[in-house]
């Protein structure tokens, strides 16, 4: 039964039932002001019982695993994204194993969509018609996509400098686009404010405890993809540390049903131009004055806010950060699609670049997973200092050849 599912403090460790007004830890919200990381992140507990509960079958129907009923999810289709086995990169790396998870075939080309499907069926179940989120543009134009599938209706607040494909995908979804005139820090706080006063459902990342119980989804698809063999190391992109704890949390479930004997090694990785989670868990270092600058928007973050539960979860599991430069990310971006036909925005190469910078340090043998949360197409202006344009051609066939350098 839902009701069996609950709460759980990750800052204190209390208990609570499934509330449509609870979002944080009552006894540990208090402790957040404005521009830090949250305090009282809660996270959802799978029922006792569950595991003797479900049949084999049963369990390979994720809605199982998630404290809503699947007859209130939107009829879009999320998830079940490819996992393709990157046969290029093996064969140049050396590597026997190498598999991309490219989530930017979600239906609105992102990660977040797994999040704001659950977020939406939250609603739906709780009576709640409007949605408000704050996002650099993939949570908003996901939350906006999803809610208009749901027939609700989406309130975006986005940083004004955030790509236009985003902000076009949300207006195209029908959403109410807030643009807001300075950084995510400062559009997350406000679209708080205004969630709060008008009542609506908040959906800001890590606040709402069902934006990182639905990216958990995205490991019970790895272990059912790849059929019981076991994964070595998974690399991510990390802004707020939200997919970080929900890829944590998808394989600590896992294990705790029986259905994964091992944790993979996760490894997060950021660009050294936004680097908040990296300096908090290799240096205990929280810098709430930290000024954000890389290219890869989506994992653009300056203070990020689920930073505390994202630490704890990669020390729990014996995980690792690593930083690479934009210049990588680009590079990553461009040799990705060019040896593999996936296209993915800068902040998921950061995945790749981050196994491009630690794989002499990984044995040849071991399975790795890269998680691309992004498709390319949301970012051109990125994409474009990567690549170069030809010049114009004459309209003639023997002019075309002789310039191609043919041989």
């Amino acid at each position: 039964m839902k009701e069996d599912f609950k709460y759980k403090c990750d800052s204190c460790g209390r208990i609570y039932g499934i509330e449509k007004d609870l979002m944080l830890c009552p006894h540990c919200r208090e402790d957040n002001p404005e521009g830090r990381p949250l305090k009282g992140v809660l996270k959802v507990m799978l029922p006792e019982g569950l595991k003797q509960s479900l049949n084999e079958k049963e369990k390979q129907n994720i809605f199982n695993f998630l404290p809503v009923e699947e007859k209130y999810f939107p009829s879009i289709s999320v998830g079940n994204t490819p996992l393709v086995e990157a046969e290029n990169i093996q064969k140049e790396s050396g590597f026997q194993s190498i598999y991309l998870k490219f989530d930017g075939s979600n239906p609105t080309g992102s990660f977040k969509d797994r999040a704001s499907y659950l977020v939406s069926a939250f609603a739906k179940k709780n009576n709640i018609n409007e949605i408000v989120v704050a996002s650099t543009g993939n949570a908003a134009s996901s939350m906006a996509g999803i809610a208009a599938a749901a027939g609700q209706k989406a309130f975006i607040f986005m940083p004004e400098s955030a790509p236009k494909a985003k902000l076009v995908q949300c207006l195209q979804y029908g959403a109410e686009l807030i643009p807001v005139k300075g950084n995510y820090d400062r559009a997350f706080d406000l679209s708080l404010k205004f969630s709060q006063r008008k009542g609506f459902l908040s959906r800001n990342t890590a606040y709402n405890p069902m934006t990182i119980e639905g990216k958990k989804t995205v490991s019970f698809e790895l272990n059912s993809q790849l059929q019981g063999k076991g994964i070595d190391y998974l690399f991510l992109p990390v802004g707020d540390g939200v997919v970080l704890s929900g890829v944590i949390k998808g394989f600590t479930d896992l294990k705790l049903m029986g259905m994964l004997d091992r944790i993979p090694k996760i490894i997060g990785v950021q660009s050294d131009k936004s680097s908040f989670v990296y300096n908090a868990f290799c240096y205990n270092r929280f810098e709430f004055d930290y000024k954000a600058s890389t290219i890869a928007d989506s994992i653009s973050v300056n203070v990020a806010r689920n930073c505390y539960s994202a630490v704890k979860d990669l020390k729990d599991v014996e995980g690792e950060m690593t930083l690479v430069s934009d210049e990588e990310i680009l590079y990553a971006q461009n040799k990705l699609s060019r040896m593999s036909g996936i296209f993915c925005e800068p902040s998921s190469a950061a995945s790749f670049a981050g196994f491009l910078k630690l794989s002499e340090h990984i044995p040849k043998n071991k399975t790795v997973v890269l998680l691309l949360t992004g498709h390319g197409l949301k970012d051109i202006d990125s994409a474009l200092k990567s690549v170069k344009f030809p010049k114009a051609f004459e309209a003639d066939i023997d002019y075309i050849i002789d310039n191609l350098n043919l041989q």
